[in-house]
């Protein structure tokens, strides 16, 4: 490498905002794209997943991109809208060498190898070499031209997962180390997930939708149980089964319980009735019995739209309680806009419901006041049978973003949320259209996206 030649480790890139020559933002960066080449020589990368606002995922080539420095990309502004589609011969360095075991040529001391011949002595069993786990990869931008590669590894020796002592990660030559082009069950994935740490349930629910089965089942292991929750309400219904069915049953539990209850009862819906009694019957009692009741219920209801979770507070409350609920960080905007006065008890199905308090009369109202001195009686609550056009037109035609359901007996039930109407308003598949960015069938095969026939032509030694 030429001295003073750009090197960016992939991790940092993740999230990167990529901007046009004119500073407007394109998208952000998802992933890097590789094709791996033999006899130890460093991949080359071909170009970028960017994520635009529409969270399609492109393919930008890294012949277009003119900067990659002061956590930006800057590209030349010519950009194909193609959904990218991961081809055969290509590597996602994120989704699929982080956290990959490999190993590592060493010589007699134990010292990482220094050529690619010891390299390749330790792949065929002739020298000593060592088990490590790739942390992170740097690429570089080779002399005089914009095409760039893989040059370094940052890894860290052991099979080992838990927090090591600083000495035993190390950065090392690609040529020594091996292992990158065989598959792995069972890698890990704490080092893809750390790199999206920041990324919204939603983000990070298209960046799994777009991984292998395979991968989408390991990250989905390495989260923890409310951020997959999190994850899985975002995720179209299929990808949702697809990750619950790799779970063991009582993680699989855990998660449901950590869901809101309408996802979670959409979700056991999508599975065979035996089933979905084996978890619910692994679920906690009172989680469970929530989740039976919404499943008790059809669909396209009131009933079956609802959470029955909403904020509900006695009549002696004061606007102090009420305002202490509502700035829960766990609470959706929707759940948060208004509380429910009703009778106790006051878990749902509660005693008799009084009426509601609007977000914006507990902000005027001084913090000791009764809400049962303010509570908003004018407003009809929602029966559980109630169609969906009946609900989108009660929430349309008062301006609400939520709205009680009850019963017979006056008790409330739920709430009914406008972001579960417009789920059930869109069409089935508009996760994978609007979200994820479907084909549209408009722009041809024409190597257009940067990987045209120069690179589908190269020998397989990469030469």
């Amino acid at each position: 490498m030429a001295a003073g030649a750009p090197r960016v480790f992939v991790s940092h890139l993740a999230g990167v905002a990529v901007f046009d020559p004119n500073g407007d933002q394109v998208g952000r960066v998802r992933d890097v794209v590789v094709m791996l080449r033999v006899r130890g020589r460093p991949p080359r990368v071909l170009g970028l997943v960017v994520e635009v606002v529409s969270r399609r995922q492109i393919f930008l080539p890294m012949t277009r991109v003119t900067g990659v420095e002061s956590g930006q990309v800057i590209t030349t502004g010519v950009v194909n809208m193609r959904r990218f589609e991961q081809r055969p011969t290509e590597t996602l360095v994120l989704g699929e060498l982080l956290d990959r075991r490999v190993r590592l040529a060493t010589d007699e001391s134990g010292s990482p190898a220094e050529t690619p011949a010891a390299a390749a002595r330790s792949a065929a069993g002739q020298a000593p070499s060592v088990e490590v786990t790739v942390l992170d990869v740097s690429m570089t931008q080779l002399p005089s031209r914009r095409d760039w590669e893989i040059d370094k590894v940052f890894v860290r020796r052991g099979r080992g997962r838990a927090l090591r002592r600083r000495g035993e990660a190390l950065t090392v030559d690609w040529s020594v180390v091996s292992g990158f082009s065989l598959a792995e069950e069972g890698q890990g994935a704490e080092n893809l997930v750390a790199t999206f740490e920041q990324l919204r349930p939603a983000d990070l629910a298209n960046v799994l939708h777009h991984l292998s089965p395979k991968r989408r089942g390991e990250v989905a292991a390495a989260l923890d149980d409310d951020r997959l929750a999190d994850v899985l309400e975002e995720l179209p219904d299929d990808d949702q089964v697809e990750i619950l069915g790799k779970l063991k049953e009582e993680r699989a539990a855990d998660v449901l319980e950590a869901m809101d209850p309408d996802d979670a009862a959409d979700l056991l819906a999508e599975l065979p009735p035996d089933e979905q009694e084996r978890l619910l019957t692994l679920m906690q009692p009172q989680e469970a019995a929530g989740v039976r009741r919404l499943l008790s219920y059809e669909e396209r209801t009131a009933g079956g739209l609802m959470t029955t979770e909403p904020i509900v507070l006695r009549p002696d409350a004061t606007v102090a309680d009420a305002l202490a609920r509502i700035r829960n960080p766990d609470l959706s905007p929707a759940l948060a806009a208004q509380v429910y006065v009703c009778r106790p008890p006051d878990d749902t199905p509660t005693g008799k419901y009084l009426g509601l308090v609007h977000f914006q009369r507990l902000l005027r109202d001084p913090p000791f006041t009764l809400l049962g001195s303010i509570v908003d009686t004018d407003l009809q609550p929602l029966e559980p049978d109630t169609g969906l056009p009946s609900v989108t037109s009660f929430l349309a035609t008062y301006n609400m973003i939520s709205a009680p359901v009850v019963d017979d007996s006056g008790s409330l039930l739920g709430a009914v949320t406008v972001d579960d109407v417009l789920d059930h308003l869109l069409p089935d598949d508009w996760r994978e259209t609007a979200a994820y960015g479907a084909e549209d069938g408009t722009e041809p095969d024409d190597g257009a996206d940067g990987r045209g026939a120069d690179e589908r032509a190269e020998a397989p030694d990469g030469r």
